[in-house]
């Protein structure tokens, strides 16, 4: 079911919605076919909900846009960037603890 806080993003519009975003925004490189990307894809859907209005949530397909994955290196789904200010300030690969995701989030919006 879709989240209306998560906004799925591509290739073409990364720059505007992650990169010069006003607000800080975390991202989520996933495919359809990753297990560990379906394993957390319930706790980003809780995260955009919780962080509604504080932070953006945002979804890149790997496979459909191969250029955003690539220009920060991702060589492992899930990756989670947390990027503030146009600046990565947090790269978490692997399904990882809803806490864990918390604890950067509350870095990055500190």
């Amino acid at each position: 079911m879709a989240n209306a806080n998560v906004t799925h993003v591509t290739d073409a519009d990364f720059e505007k919605e992650v990169m010069q975003s006003a607000e800080p925004v975390l991202v989520d490189f996933w495919a359809p076919w990753c297990g560990p990307c379906k394993a957390i894809a319930p706790v980003i859907d809780e995260l955009a909900n919780e962080y509604a209005g504080r932070l953006k949530v945002v979804k890149v397909n790997v496979d459909d846009n191969p250029q955003a994955p690539s220009r920060f290196g991702v060589r492992g789904i899930p990756t989670l960037l947390v990027v503030r200010g146009g600046q990565v300030r947090e790269q978490i690969v692997g399904a990882v603890p809803k806490r864990h995701l918390e604890k950067a989030l509350e870095q990055a919006l500190a």
